[in-house]
């Protein structure tokens, strides 16, 4: 072993920590087992743990184009009940509503990783036939006319086939043809039948859902698109604060055509006992005639992502306190494909991971459990009455912030999904892998910075004074402030495809790039998952600069590219990607599309948003629209703005950007051989 893992849990129950990702105090036990014995050995689970319910239809929906609005700022610009800092969690009153933080992490700080040299070439050689510019924080923030609020990061949930590719991402969706020409554009909350986010042309003002976490999938099997986002409810509609509940809603498409109607499915993943959820025990934090208590409270679906084989619909999600600092475990739910293509009912059995951690190894729960996608139905197991595998990694608990095993998840018995009685089981092994390790965050190449350059101004005219920042701020400025360091995620899994019998999967980690250079790279992995035994790894780096979020599409025959965000001292955040097959591993990096600028998104200033926590995308998207026809998307920054544009443009340099957030995305469409 390589390291020890952390005690998070004491007799098989959470433990309150920090979750803040500055958070370091951890502490090591012993390995529970050894990684030769636990490298093969298959664990039972628990039956006990499973629940099981149904989930019916909520209506329909379809995508209309809705109007974009005008430039400008308007008050309030950020959803102030998605809270940056951990102070800010918890809720004045029981039942009153309150904050929470999105996209959590357990990770407690820096790992080190190995050294990396100089490798060869793939077999496949990915040739690119379009890219295009995708979705940025513009289209985002004045959608829906503009009764959206500023919102970062993106998430990038791409997905492609039948000719047409639909991205989405926080908190706007585009269908795209198959030459990159945009078809219909939505935002999340219409979509999903929900009030705008914020209704700007009303007084007092209104608030819908906050949609979040967008994920996407083409079924080849049924030729029906599946939609999937994490959806937090207001306590009522003229005050931003949750009332706890939070489910995660699916879309599922009538046709092959995404334009066509789409059914909607909500899931309550609160899991307080309420609305059919199991009581996790989760804990709110309030305040109460000036003191703090922990009190019963709602739980948090956190961080959902999708797999799916020939029977199942399978959601995963990290499991927090909503109003409380605290991890309680990943959760696992298999939807019945069949229920939900049918219009409903469909089954739903959830199993948590907190609750089988005694079972687990080294007896912690999952973080972060992804499950595969397969390119055709031909990929998908038939084995033990149908499999649906996942991965997740183990160096968020480990004292030394690396590791070299993954765990690797089956759910089997699934084609019981679509009967009157689901019986499926859940089993989980090791698999011994390459040293993989939490990295530390990315620096940006320098340039212009217009959202903090403004802030540090003292010298441009404004109706409110001189100085930029008055803009911004009412006082108290001009204020130092800095290019943005981006996270570079925790090390947790990234996305899992299972095509040509194998698991194809890739996480962030630290490496030392020839031995001395200290860079954040994307460590791939391919894996038999009948044996556990890893078939190619290895880890891409380029010296001097990162590779963050990174993803995995991969096509029947065995050829793929894994897609992810160059940034560093020589590349402003730029889309990018390698080539992978099972043999050669991965090839050359390629740089599809060079970044403008730095990021300089409203997160990374504490004058706007305190504590300061800067976000880049949480995770990319990679999807086979046919054998041999790969989609991508990553993270990047489109497009250049000095300070005096800025200012001139009603702080959107011309349509490319918003006051306060300048992420976009970047689409490419390749062919493997």
């Amino acid at each position: 072993m390589t390291s020890n893992l952390t005690a998070l849990y004491e007799n098989g129950n959470p433990q309150e920590k920090n979750t803040n990702m500055k958070s370091s105090h951890f502490f090591a036990q012993p390995a529970l087992l050894t990684a030769l014995v636990a490298a093969f050995l298959m664990l039972a689970i628990n039956a006990n743990s499973q629940v099981t319910r149904q989930i019916s239809s909520s209506g329909s929906t379809q995508i209309q184009d809705t109007t974009i609005g005008a430039d400008g700022i308007q008050a309030p610009e950020i959803d102030s009940a998605i809270s940056e800092g951990d102070d800010d969690l918890g809720i004045d009153i029981p039942g009153a509503g309150g904050k929470t933080n999105l996209n959590r992490s357990i990770a407690p700080g820096q790992g080190q990783g190995q050294t990396v040299a100089a490798r060869g070439h793939a077999k496949s050689n990915p040739e690119v036939i379009i890219s295009v510019d995708g979705l940025n924080f513009h289209d985002q923030r004045f959608a829906n006319n503009g009764n959206q609020f500023s919102v970062v990061p993106p998430d990038q949930g791409l997905c492609a086939g039948n000719g047409f590719v639909v991205e989405s991402v926080n908190d706007v969706l585009r269908v795209l043809d198959s030459n990159g020409n945009t078809l219909r554009t939505t935002d999340l909350n219409t979509f999903y039948g929900y009030a705008a986010a914020i209704n700007r042309t009303v007084s007092p003002l209104t608030f819908g859902p906050e949609v979040t976490d967008p994920s996407c999938h083409f079924d080849s099997a049924t030729q029906r698109w599946f939609q999937v986002a994490l959806t937090l409810d207001r306590a009522v509609p003229t005050s931003q604060n949750l009332n706890g509940n939070n489910h995660l809603d699916i879309a599922v498409s009538s046709t092959a055509n995404p334009l066509d109607p789409w059914t909607i499915f909500r899931l309550p993943v609160q899991d307080d006992g309420t609305q059919g959820t199991p009581d996790h025990n989760c804990v709110a934090r309030v305040r109460i005639n000036g003191g703090i208590t922990l009190i019963h409270g709602p739980c948090l679906g956190d961080y959902p992502h999708l797999g799916m084989d020939a029977n199942g619909l399978y959601l995963t999600t990290n499991e927090f306190n909503l109003f409380a600092n605290g991890f309680r475990g990943s959760q696992i739910y298999a939807i019945s494909k069949q229920g939900l293509v049918s219009g409903g009912p469909a089954n739903v059995v959830q199993f948590d991971t907190a609750a089988l951690a005694p079972n687990l190894p080294y007896g912690v729960p999952g973080f972060t459990v992804w499950g595969a996608i397969s390119p055709s139905v031909g990929d998908f197991d038939a084995d033990n009455g149908g499999t649906e595998f996942f991965l997740s990694s183990l160096a968020v608990f480990s004292s030394t912030r690396s590791f070299n095993q993954l765990v690797q998840w089956n759910v089997t018995n699934t084609q019981s999904l679509n009967s009157a009685t689901p019986a499926v089981n859940l089993s989980t092994a090791l698999v011994n892998t390459q040293l993989y390790a939490i990295p530390h965050s990315s620096t940006q190449k320098i340039g212009d910075f217009p959202l903090g350059q403004c802030l540090e101004d003292s010298t441009i005219t404004t109706p409110f004074g001189t100085g930029c920042w008055r803009f911004f701020v009412g006082a108290g400025g001009p204020f130092t402030e800095h290019e943005a360091i981006l996270p570079s995620n925790d090390s947790r899994m990234q996305q899992v495809s299972l095509a040509n019998g194998k698991l194809w999967a890739a996480l962030d980690t630290d490496v030392l790039v020839n031995g001395t250079d200290d860079q954040a790279g994307a460590a791939f992995f391919v894996v038999n998952p009948n044996s556990r035994k890893v078939l190619n790894q290895g880890i891409v780096a380029l010296a001097n600069n990162n590779l963050t979020y990174p993803a995995v599409g991969v096509t029947s025959s065995g050829r793929g590219v894994m897609a992810f965000t160059v940034v560093g001292n020589d590349h402003f955040p730029s889309a990018a990607y390698t080539s992978l097959d099972a043999l050669a591993g991965a090839g050359d990096i390629h740089i599809v599309q060079e970044g403008a600028a730095p990021d300089d998104g409203f997160s990374a200033y504490p004058q706007i948003s305190f504590p300061p926590r800067p976000r880049w995308g949480d995770y990319g998207a990679a999807a086979v629209d046919g054998d041999g026809s790969l989609w991508f998307a990553s993270e990047d920054i489109a497009h250049p703005c000095d300070l005096t544009t800025y200012v001139a443009t009603n702080f959107t340099c011309g349509g490319t950007r918003g006051a306060f957030g300048n992420w976009a995305t970047r689409i490419t469409h390749a062919t493997v051989k």
